[in-house]
């Protein structure tokens, strides 16, 4: 009998958070979990070939990296902003507010 091992498949969405077990032989890898999870059929918009990134235990891993028991493959949805963008865009607004907001007076 081939050995096997066991890992989670999880997609994560704003509302709830998909979770599935699923067994594969021993050496697969984060892409063969994906398919044999059935969440590329039920998330269409889920492209493992580039558009979403994959991890394992919230470490980024290539779909071709090797599993082992009991490891949870993470899908990533795409980043709607650049979070450094956004944090400086948020402390830009905040200097404008301290400063009075109006412009100096002269003496």
């Amino acid at each position: 009998m081939a050995a096997t091992i066991n890992v989670e498949v999880t997609y994560a969405l704003p509302q709830r958070q998909e979770l599935v077990s699923v067994r594969l032989p021993e050496g697969a890898s984060v892409r063969d979990a994906v398919e044999a999870s059935g969440l590329l059929q039920k998330y269409p918009e889920i492209d493992i070939n580039g558009g979403n990134k994959l991890g394992i235990y919230a470490k980024l891993a290539k779909p071709d990296a090797a599993l082992r028991d009991r490891d949870r493959v993470e899908i990533y949805r795409p980043l709607i902003a650049d979070p450094k963008a956004v944090r400086k865009k948020r402390a830009d607004e905040g200097k404008v507010m301290k400063k009075g907001g109006g412009p100096a007076e002269e003496s």
